[in-house]
């Protein structure tokens, strides 16, 4: 039912991946290491805090960025498709391409 070739490459695919999570697990354990060797126990501590808030600033920001363009991009874009969908000839999705580029536009001059 499935083919070997698939099997094959899903197994190589497999063992390539392991072998990068070895890599990275190996870098990982090194900085852990000059961690606890330069600043000790406390040093580690506080690399777990800073490593967390930066994950956490990245993600709130991503977070905010996806959640601007749904509000300035995509539910304009969408509600003015709609709307002249009526009142002109054209279907909803061949005004579509039209309006996201008019909000775009319109969010570029506003600044």
């Amino acid at each position: 039912m499935f083919d070997n070739n698939l099997i094959a490459r899903v197994k190589e695919l497999a063992e390539s991946a392991t072998a990068k999570a070895e890599e990275y697990s190996n870098i990982f354990e090194a900085i852990k290491g000059a961690i606890l060797e330069n600043f000790g126990e406390n040093g580690l501590t506080a690399f777990y805090i800073m490593s967390s808030a930066i994950i956490l600033f990245i993600v709130s920001r991503i977070a905010k960025l996806t959640f601007s363009t749904i509000k300035y991009l995509v539910i304009p874009s969408l509600v003015l498709a709609f709307i002249a969908s009526y009142f002109v000839p054209y279907s909803f999705f061949a005004l579509l391409p039209v309006t996201v580029t008019a909000s775009s536009l319109l969010l570029l001059f506003k600044g």
